[in-house]
């Protein structure tokens, strides 16, 4: 039976530094080798808590791939340009790293993502102010006018009734000054005419009655006393 071989003391702090990963803070004394075999267990937070709190030590060495491997991972359409970024930069005399790399892709998605809500936001408001819009509103209490309103009201409803009488007014000296109008009161005068004419002719037949009669009458002789 084989025995199990008893962990260094330096594996057990190795572990404990693991188990504790997320409490870690100024790592700037840790060797390299045992420094790689921590940070490869951290998250994007712990490794990022890590760099900031470490002072007098850059652990770009150790931590780059790490940034890279998180980079690709959460952003994979945008690492297919990864090695036309690199080059342009690298061209222009430009430091760069993977945790730059990562922040500025994060921010630019963080950026995208409240552009997208706030389109979406606004999106949503117009179509809820076009759906009350298309909404009947019912008014409890009708506001006083000082003119009085038509039967249609507005003052549309005037210039309709205006038209109309004007156009009433038109047909009916039209129709006053038509033929037809004309020869209608011309006989009616006709006709009044010989009404006044009949009772004059029968007044003038009585009265020569009366005149012929009283000259044929004998005069009586007058009584002499």
């Amino acid at each position: 039976m084989m025995m199990r071989k008893a962990p260094s003391l330096v594996d057990l702090c190795v572990q404990l530094a693991i188990d504790n990963i997320r409490y870690l803070g100024d790592v700037g004394c840790i060797d390299c080798h045992l420094l790689d075999r921590i940070l490869s267990h951290c998250t994007v937070e712990n490794l990022a808590h890590i760099e900031d709190r470490t002072e007098g030590r850059d652990l770009t060495p150790v931590t780059d791939k790490y940034w890279m491997k998180f980079c690709k991972k959460q952003f994979p359409m945008e690492s297919k340009k990864d090695d036309v970024i690199i080059e342009r930069l690298r061209q222009k005399n430009m430091t760069f790293t993977w945790r730059k790399l990562y922040e500025a892709r994060l921010k630019k998605r963080e950026e995208d993502t409240k552009k997208f809500g706030d389109r979406l936001k606004q999106r949503y408001k117009e179509a809820d102010a076009k759906k009350q819009s298309r909404q009947i509103q019912l008014c409890s209490k009708v506001p006083p006018s000082s003119k009085k309103r038509s039967y249609w009201g507005g003052p549309g409803a005037s210039n309709i009734c205006n038209t109309k009488s004007n156009l009433m007014k038109k047909a009916k000296i039209e129709f006053v000054n038509s033929r037809e109008v004309k020869n209608i009161v011309a006989m009616k005068k006709m006709a009044v005419q010989r009404n006044h004419s009949a009772p004059s002719k029968e007044k003038a037949i009585v009265a020569s009655g009366f005149a012929s009669s009283s000259s044929n009458k004998p005069v009586q002789n007058q009584r002499r006393f």
